[in-house]
């Protein structure tokens, strides 16, 4: 069996030519033998944290403190259970990192994955597990007393967890009160926010 033998000109150009010709052919090798993963905010696809990627905000992850800390010191906090292969939850990111600029320093916001709930039987109350429900994104709020005052699965309105959340920090309801514009702190976060 004969092998494919290319023959070149032998001149000051062909050494250049031969070059261009085998990059041209490496390039085009490349293109078709490896497909590049393209992952988006649309799909179901594993590309990275999603606070990071689509919230623009690495401050969430990982929480400073868990539930348990939280409880203990009196302070509200907000759960929020999330994958990070989920077209739902990459969309609901930007949602969280809302709550966060807005409640940030008067509640601990909590994002747990639920790829990292430990695997067991029961959970005390104090541990995120408990609250969990098996569906994601679903935020949990939670009050001074420990109480929780809201638990919703899905992509809950911003609006549904700040109303929520005026009642424990006792503040005017919305309608009352003057509305709160949110600064951008990146492009594609920007674009995201409704």
């Amino acid at each position: 069996m004969k092998g494919i033998k290319l023959h070149f000109p032998q001149n000051k150009f062909a050494s250049s030519g031969r070059i261009l010709f085998i990059t041209a052919l490496i390039i085009g090798l490349f293109i078709i033998i490896v497909k590049p993963v393209v992952a988006g905010i649309n799909d179901d696809r594993y590309d990275g944290n999603i606070f990071v990627v689509y919230a623009g905000n690495g401050s969430l992850i990982p929480p400073a403190q868990t539930l348990e800390e939280t409880l203990a010191r009196h302070k509200p906090a907000i759960l929020t259970f999330y994958v990070d292969n989920s077209s739902n939850c990459k969309q609901y990111a930007i949602v969280v990192s809302q709550l966060q600029e807005f409640y940030g320093r008067a509640a601990e916001i909590i994002p747990i994955n639920v790829d990292a709930i430990p695997q067991k039987e029961s959970f005390k109350l104090t541990e995120a597990g408990y609250y969990y429900s098996g569906g994601v994104p679903q935020v949990v709020v939670f009050d001074q007393a420990g109480k929780v005052v809201f638990n919703k699965n899905g992509q809950v309105p911003y609006e549904d967890i700040d109303d929520k959340l005026r009642v424990v920090f006792n503040l005017l309801p919305r309608e009352e009160s003057v509305t709160l514009k949110r600064r951008s702190f990146n492009e594609f976060s920007s674009e995201l926010t409704p």
